[in-house]
């Protein structure tokens, strides 16, 4: 297996998106031998999605979102990437609420994540993970 791969994908800014972001995710982690990944990863790739469609996209913007995946070494790097520069903001989970648990499953089940502005407008939220399990 090569040391570095990378799959790119630009998603229109629909629901849609956020099943196409999981499939490409589970089949990618298939096609490097990491299935065992695939659960946790898909997982934080849909809420990584999920965050960009609800917060990242103004009424007025009509960009697309990208989801990019990158194997390098032992690591898996998820990251989504949307045209706000609004920077994430994790709230305590409630539990009795249906939303605001998304940045929370993100922090449980990845390894580390964090969230970059990017020079070309919007930011990137990403989430990394152990790929030598």
């Amino acid at each position: 297996m090569a040391s570095s791969t990378a799959v790119q994908r630009t998603l229109p800014p629909q629901s849609s998106s956020v099943r196409a972001a999981r499939d490409v995710t589970r089949s990618t982690l298939s096609e490097w031998g990491l299935e065992s990944l695939s659960d946790d990863a898909v997982l934080v790739v849909s809420e990584l999605v999920t965050n960009a469609l609800r917060y990242g996209l103004f009424p007025t913007f009509d960009r697309p979102i990208t989801l990019m995946l990158a194997r390098r070494g032992t690591e898996v790097l998820c990251a989504v990437t949307d045209p706000s520069q609004d920077l994430p903001v994790v709230r305590s989970p409630d539990y009795c609420q249906e939303n605001g648990r998304g940045l929370h499953v993100v922090e449980i089940y990845s390894r580390r994540w964090g969230c970059d502005i990017l020079d070309t407008g919007g930011k990137a939220v990403w989430a990394l993970f152990d790929a030598t399990a």
